[in-house]
């Protein structure tokens, strides 16, 4: 039993969150999880995901649960504008791109707010970056700001100016990317007039 638990407890810190079925390499019953959570060993924060207890929780540890429920899913717009410091804006909700065929994910302890893309909307922009042990794919922040005006009726067109312009401000701030990620999102002819006006 303590060698199992040695086991699972190297798989945690290496995973950062458990699922059952990261067991099954390891030939592990699937139900020690949850007598190890009955236990106090492992911190159960959502259906079938499991943490130890002691593990470091930011911010950004809500991206990391999403993504580890939703393996197809990528951090977009305001999720992905707070994770690179482009917004004032605290997202209560975490928003997550999905393929447009995908059945609807559905999660109980994290609020969700889908957008559904295609082709290379959906591929474009990928950084991936680890958070808690998990492995999390988020739009970089030029494609972030091109998705943000072409969804700017659903996250307000004053939260995409903003982010240009925090955009612009870094110092690896490059218009010739947000141009080339604004016609992946066929929005060029609304998002032209508001880059001139930065140079």
């Amino acid at each position: 039993m303590l060698k199992k638990y040695k086991l699972i407890q190297s798989i945690a810190k290496k995973k950062g969150i458990i699922r059952p079925r990261d067991l099954d390499d390891y030939q592990i019953p699937r139900e020690y999880l949850s007598r190890f959570y009955q236990q106090g060993q492992l911190k159960k924060i959502g259906r079938g995901l499991y943490i130890l207890p002691n593990l470091d929780i930011d911010e950004n540890f809500s991206l990391a649960q999403v993504c580890k429920s939703v393996p197809n899913g990528i951090i977009s717009l305001l999720s992905a504008l707070r994770f690179h410091q482009l917004t004032t804006q605290l997202p209560y909700q975490v928003w997550i791109a999905i393929p447009n065929k995908s059945h609807q994910p559905l999660l109980q302890e994290v609020s969700l707010r889908i957008v559904r893309f295609s082709g290379e909307a959906l591929t474009a922009g990928i950084e991936a970056f680890m958070i808690s042990g998990v492995k999390v794919p988020i739009y970089n922040p030029a494609k972030t700001v091109a998705d943000c005006f072409k969804y700017r009726h659903k996250i307000g067109l004053d939260v995409a100016l903003e982010a240009l312009r925090e955009y612009w401000l870094k110092p690896a701030g490059s218009l010739d990317e947000i141009w080339h990620y604004s016609k992946i999102c066929r929005v060029t002819n609304i998002i032209k007039p508001y880059m001139e006006s930065l140079v």
